[in-house]
């Protein structure tokens, strides 16, 4: 079973606006070695394991693919501390950190910015907050062991146990926005309408 408060408590959310570029940004903690957390979030092998499989040039001016996501290209890769690739689109960037922490651990920090956000203001956060959340959970289970090694993240992220965790990171993800005071509660409102209707389908505000 997963501890859904454990796991939203243990991500740090933050969103805010310059101009009309609305940024996301998250970080959380991973017992795991820089150079491992690295390999766990660049090789594709892996990747499909906790998140989805990748195909494409994995370096530097060369393009990547999410199956049945989003693609983008590799602006800047400095291993194994960090990357900048677009995310969906030129207007839309994507950055990874990974700083060491106590022990052997590694803080990660994961930030996406979007020059045209699909809602107003930080309301855009709600299109891809969420969906972040599940990437670190996943990968937060994987590093871990408790990833069954026959395990289909796309089968997992379809059932009723990561709903509910969806669910209640649009609702942690709602209250972010509403703090950071970059967009109307209106807008806000309808934002996380969608956000639910494609997060948690059931769930209603």
């Amino acid at each position: 079973m997963i501890d859904i408060l454990e796991h939203l408590n243990a991500v740090q959310r933050e969103v805010s606006r310059t101009g009309e570029t609305v940024t996301v940004l998250m970080r959380r903690s991973y017992q795991a070695e820089p150079a491992e957390l690295w390999d766990a979030l660049t090789d594709p092998e892996r990747m499909r394991r906790w998140f989805m499989p990748v195909t494409g040039e994995l370096r530097v001016g060369r393009t990547f693919q999410l199956q049945g996501n989003a693609g983008g290209e590799i602006l800047e890769c400095e291993p194994p501390r960090r990357f900048k690739v677009t995310f969906g689109g030129p207007n839309s960037l994507l950055e990874l950190r990974l700083l060491p922490g106590a022990g052997s651990s590694t803080e990660l920090e994961l930030e996406h910015s979007m020059s045209e956000a699909p809602a107003p203001g930080g309301a855009g956060a709600l299109w891809v907050g969420p969906g972040w959340d599940g990437g670190l959970l996943g990968l937060a289970l994987y590093v871990t062991g408790e990833l069954p090694a026959d395990a289909d993240p796309v089968q997992m992220a379809n059932s009723p146990e990561v709903i509910s965790y969806n669910e209640q990171s649009v609702r942690v993800w709602i209250e972010a926005v509403r703090s950071s005071g970059t967009t109307s509660e209106a807008d806000l409102t309808e934002a996380a309408k969608t956000s639910l209707a494609q997060f948690a389908p059931d769930a209603t505000l």
